[in-house]
């Protein structure tokens, strides 16, 4: 099939203007809103950033504000939203441009692809939205689109699949700005067609060609979609290979003298890295130990719950254990170890399991 890439394009933006999303707090924003939007939405829904990027801003309003920030501080405003990695990515990348560009946001893509957390198609969305150039994007939503309306085949996670996606994102972008109907005002902040063609992808694959269920009647570019004319929607894009989930155990010791717990700050790589976490022992059985080694009296001992927490490539069990200790012992005088008021420490930078047990403990 020979795909009319024009028609493509035209479709998609003629959608946009009257169906798309125009009330996303970030569309229209210059470059550091649109990278804060782009990096909170990598693995997370819509409905769940807005909050925590409107916060976000109020605290730091601008790249020198961010690099300013210590760690904690900006780890404690991505408290919840998961992928931890990202926020300490984009500090770093805050303070870089603070350093090397003045503050300013590059606008070179080559330039924006060097910061620590930005990949291909990141570096584009920020180029075509907050700089108009004409740049493909693939994100997750866009995967599944192309996907299915070029009809490819195979798990996009595979490098091939991935190259003939990026072939395609290329091809279909808009050749040139189409003429905007006579009177037409702006909306959401989009004055090019290449900003308006980008949040369309991004829009249809939220609300139209989504992974379950896609309203495929109301598909502007249905006429011309090989999944749907092959009657391969639901097999399209082609699923992740299924492998055996890893299962991981950990107790979480909550060492608590009268309304203070114990936390300790994680290392800054691996699980929850530079997170304030309550210590830990893999077993049930290092208990004692732990309570031993560390001269901690135990005045009243509380098994709560046990839980799950999934994450992308494996699952945790939790048990938290509530343990009332007479004093407080030597080792919270340990760096990296601290004992706070529970309402302060939901405050912190803890992540989301830590905030559900703290937020039964309050």
């Amino acid at each position: 099939m020979v795909f009319r890439m024009k028609d493509f394009a035209s479709c998609l933006i003629d959608w946009q203007r009257t169906h798309g999303r125009h009330d996303l707090p970030w569309q229209g924003a210059d470059a550091y809103r649109v990278w804060l939007s782009e990096i909170m939405l990598q693995q997370t829904q819509v409905a769940t950033v807005i909050p925590y990027y409107q916060r976000f801003v109020s605290s730091f309003p601008d790249i020198m504000a961010l690099a300013a920030a210590t760690e904690e501080q900006v780890l404690a405003h991505w408290s919840g939203l998961g992928y931890y990695a990202r926020g300490r990515n984009l500090h770093r990348a805050a303070q870089i441009i603070d350093e090397k560009y003045l503050g300013e946001f590059p606008r070179e893509f080559e330039q924006i692809i060097e910061l620590p957390g930005i990949g291909r198609s990141t570096a584009a969305a920020i180029c075509a939205l907050a700089y108009h150039e004409r740049r493909a994007i693939l994100d997750g939503n866009v995967k599944r689109v192309l996907a299915r309306y070029c009809g490819i085949e195979g798990w996009a996670g595979n490098k091939t699949v991935e190259e003939k996606l990026w072939q395609q994102a290329e091809l279909l972008l808009p050749a040139k700005k189409s003429p905007r109907p006579a009177g037409e005002r702006v909306r959401g902040g989009f004055n090019s067609d290449i900003a308006i063609y980008t949040q369309s992808l991004m829009d249809m694959g939220a609300t139209v060609c989504t992974r379950s269920r896609p309203k495929c009647a109301i598909c502007p570019v249905q006429a011309d979609c090989i999944a749907l004319l092959t009657d391969r929607v639901a097999e399209l894009p082609t699923p992740r290979p299924r492998k055996a989930v890893p299962e991981k155990f950990t107790t979480f010791l909550l060492l608590m003298h009268s309304n203070d717990i114990l936390l300790e700050r994680r290392p800054g790589s691996g699980i929850w890295g530079g997170l304030w976490c309550p210590p830990q022992v893999e077993t049930e059985s290092e208990v004692a130990e732990y309570l031993q080694s560390n001269g901690i009296k135990v005045s009243e001992r509380i098994y709560l719950s046990k839980f799950t927490h999934t994450f992308t490539h494996f699952k945790l069990h939790i048990t938290p254990i509530l343990i009332r200790v007479a004093h407080k012992p030597l080792h919270a005088q340990q760096a990296g170890s601290v004992w706070l008021d529970v309402q302060e420490a939901l405050q912190a930078a803890i992540p989301t399991p830590v905030r559900k047990v703290l937020q039964k403990l309050s």
